[in-house]
């Protein structure tokens, strides 16, 4: 392994210990949507320099479509699903190979892992990721991940890695999760386009970002700011330290660990661990849904004390799910509040519609409530 990389100064001792990095598909390919070879090798160098400094990365990497822009040449008329198949099944291999090199030049081992929103449908799939990436990390290798785009489509599609990445950060409890974009972070977009500055944080229990976001989304990846804020505010709420960068400024991650003022941060909040982190990134994975009144939704949104879902404060069941499922919890006019493990099934939930002095169906522990 080299030494010390010239490039770069020393730094000081890193701010966290753990870390998600997740790299944007417009980092890291050039205007034709191919791989830059230049920027994977600066990339690969600082996670090198902070492996040496005892810091554990994960690395979610988008890419594998760009560099499968560079090996296949598609008919027009196969279908937008058949491409994005063709070419991330392709491209995935000249990826995670030429991360293999860069990193092999340092003297370091990586591990390819390719998940589907369907892995973390359930506890047991969810637990048995985390065991694989804990048990890399104990041996000292660095875990690249990425969405299996071959067999992702439609429900079993994650938004983008950003929400993959958001989801590796909580099962992992990191100390931070890096967003590398081709922008310099969030900018201040409200008061116009007119020299806009980059906001350099954002403290998520006084201010909300949606001010600030012109809406769009990125040229070569599925991913805009506004999925990349949501990500953050949630992954904030946990504790979660969370920073959106340009990944293209060199030196960014350790100018990020070594504690300058560079792109987005948002200030985390309180750890939150355990069975609620997951429960919090079940969105799409649920297996029915309970209605709820007006009352009951106010005692569980009470900052006073932690309320648990009672029958006597829900209206109505949708669809089937059986105890140890996730299900979705909606506000009188349908709309998702959150979401949790149900402690018995609905066909005993509509039993005990209305009744008061009941069992909750979801105890405090296991219920996320969106902001």
């Amino acid at each position: 392994m080299r030494a010390v990389n010239p490039r770069f100064n020393p730094m000081p001792k890193p701010l966290y210990r753990k870390v998600v990095v997740k790299v944007g598909t417009n980092v890291i390919t050039n205007d034709k949507g191919e791989l830059d070879l230049n920027i994977l090798d600066q990339l690969v160098s600082q996670i090198a320099e902070l492996r040496k400094l005892g810091v554990e990365v994960l690395l979610v990497s988008s890419g594998a479509v760009g560099a499968g822009l560079s090996l296949v040449r598609l008919p027009s008329e196969l279908s937008p699903v058949a491409s994005r198949q063709v070419l991330s099944s392709t491209g995935q291999i000249r990826l995670i190979n030429t991360y293999a090199e860069l990193f092999e030049k340092w003297g370091l081992t990586i591990a390819q892992i390719l998940v589907t929103k369907s892995d973390f449908r359930d506890r047991i799939h969810y637990l048995n990721i985390r065991t694989c990436l804990a048990s890399l990390l104990e041996q000292k290798i660095i875990p690249v991940v990425n969405e299996n785009d071959a067999v992702s489509v439609t429900e079993l599609m994650f938004t983008d890695n950003d929400e993959l990445s958001g989801m590796i950060a909580s099962m992992m409890q990191v100390d931070a999760h890096i967003i590398l974009s081709h922008v310099d972070g969030l900018f201040d977009m409200s008061h116009g386009e007119k020299n806009p500055g980059v906001i350099s944080s954002i403290d998520i229990a006084t201010e909300h970002f949606h001010q600030y976001i012109k809406p769009g989304k990125s040229e070569f990846g599925r991913g805009g700011m506004l999925t990349k804020c949501h990500i953050a505010h949630k992954l904030a709420r946990f504790g979660i330290t969370v920073h959106i960068a340009n990944g293209q400024t060199p030196g960014i991650l350790l100018d990020i660990l070594g504690g300058k003022t560079v792109g987005t941060r948002f200030i985390p909040q309180k750890p939150v661990h355990g069975r609620k982190r997951w429960i919090a990134h079940s969105e799409g994975l649920e297996k029915g849904a309970v209605i709820i009144n007006g009352g009951a939704e106010t005692a569980l949104r009470s900052p006073e004390r932690a309320n648990s879902l009672l029958p006597v404060g829900i209206v109505s069941v949708i669809g089937t799910f059986f105890k140890g499922d996730i299900i979705k919890v909606c506000s009188e006019n349908k709309k998702a509040i959150g979401y949790g493990m149900a402690q018995y099934g609905s066909e005993k939930t509509k039993e005990l519609l209305g009744r008061k002095g009941e069992k909750p169906l979801i105890h405090y522990d296991y219920l996320y409530l969106m902001p």
